[in-house]
């Protein structure tokens, strides 16, 4: 098998690096062996892949799967009537405050005069649409989708900071009518907290019940639509971990992926919930990169696609909020000096994705390594299929797996330096 070629080879060549304990091998994978890699639905499909086609005509297509995951556009068109806080929403979901560079013009009155687009601060390929509010004399309830150009968004979210209005409804009629996805939000569920908390017999919970049972209500005519209660100003709060949990599971698969990674890191379930997705693409990376003859990168031990294997972990690194513009824009919201954010990323990805941190990433795992993996993946990847000269795709698939966690445990401490676990 292509294992114990590649153990030779690197036996004879002296590349083994320093063993790595068995144990940390399992602690990325755990002990579940071959089980764990089989009952992933994303290694399936790659399997799949190489059964019915050549190896060479796989990896083509996984390539071509891996450029479409990494560039797809997710356009959001953001709509309410003046005041309902539609632009410090745009604002909230790219991570800005409403003072921030770049962040989108909020005010009392109608700010917003035409579709104004507001790309993500660091993925260019997501943008959030400020619209302008439904009923306005320039843009009036029956003609407003296609004054909106109602093609070019992926869903719709309608916004009230009150009850739904006449025109809040015939627009979700109207988008419901096009078959496009749409959601309402009422906003600002943190004054209606700060307003009533004084009153004896305050109880939050119910509170928040009769305003989504009235808003519901309201709706009534739209069918059965739901109601996300959110606070700009606080997503850990109240429904917006809800209303990405739906959207997970009614956008397709590649929206779904480019609105998680697009989130801002704001808390443990979102770092998880952006794990879970760049655990889907490690596959994609580690067949695209290592399942096929390349010509060595000068300074790194494993032959790979550098390319391919560099866009992901920088796709880790910017997800994850670990770039200095992110660090700044937590260390703002939270009062802190943003070095001292800075300080709590001891990995080797402390300096950014560099050619040294993937230099040394990309080392040859160690003979007591290969073996270890060799146990765990034997039966799920097939390696004979692989042509010769190819990096084993197991070893590859743990090294970027590594890399991820390594990320990982540098979130988590900043969000626990930022009090945001």
């Amino acid at each position: 098998m292509l294992v114990d070629a590649f153990l030779t080879r690197a036996t004879m060549s002296g590349d083994l690096s320093v063993a790595e304990p068995e144990t940390e091998i399992l602690e990325i994978y755990g002990d579940g062996g071959a089980e764990w890699f089989s009952d992933d639905k994303e290694t399936q499909k790659f399997l799949k892949e190489f059964k019915k086609s050549s190896s060479d005509a796989a990896v083509k297509k996984i390539k071509e799967n891996f450029k479409t995951l990494d560039h797809v556009t997710l356009n959001i068109g953001v709509t309410g009537n003046s005041g309902a806080g539609k632009s410090s929403f745009v604002n909230a979901i790219r991570g800005l405050s409403n003072d921030d560079e770049g962040a989108a013009e909020t005010g009392v009155t109608e700010t917003t005069q035409a579709p104004t687009p507001f790309t993500h601060p660091t993925m260019p390929n997501v943008t959030i649409w400020d619209l302008p509010g439904i009923g306005t004399p320039k843009f009036k309830a029956k003609t407003y989708l296609s004054d909106v150009h109602f093609e070019r968004y992926d869903f719709f979210i309608i916004l009230t900071s009150e009850r739904f209005k006449e025109n809040d409804i015939s627009l979700a009629k109207a988008i419901k009518k096009k078959k496009l996805l749409f959601y309402f939000i009422r906003s600002k569920i943190d004054n209606d907290i700060k307003a009533e908390e004084k009153r004896r017999d305050f109880n939050k919970e119910i509170m928040l019940s009769k305003i989504r049972k009235d808003c519901e209500k309201n709706l009534k005519d739209v069918g059965n639509p739901k109601v996300f209660l959110i606070s700009s100003f606080n997503f850990s709060d109240y429904d917006f971990n809800k209303l990405i949990d739906t959207l997970e599971k009614e956008l397709p698969e590649t929206k779904q992926h480019a609105l998680v990674l697009s989130l801002p890191v704001y808390s443990l379930e979102v770092l998880q919930r952006k794990k879970r997705h760049l655990q889907k693409m490690i596959w994609l990376t580690a067949f695209g990169s290592g399942a096929i003859a390349v010509v060595p990168v000068p300074g790194l031990t494993v032959a790979c696609d550098y390319g391919i294997t560099l866009s992901f972990l920088e796709s880790v690194f910017r997800s994850f909020g670990l770039e200095d513009s992110s660090l700044q824009r937590v260390a703002t919201r939270v009062q802190l000096n943003v070095m001292d954010l800075k300080a709590e990323i001891k990995s080797r990805f402390k300096d950014g994705v560099t050619h040294g941190t993937m230099k040394s990433l990309l080392a040859t795992p160690s003979m007591a390594s290969i073996i270890t993996l060799k146990g765990l993946m034997s039966g799920a990847v097939p390696l004979g299929q692989l042509p010769a000269g190819a990096i084993s795709v197991p070893i590859m698939h743990y090294l970027l797996n590594k890399g991820l966690k390594e990320m990982e445990k540098d979130a988590r401490s900043v969000l626990e330096k930022a009090q945001l676990l």
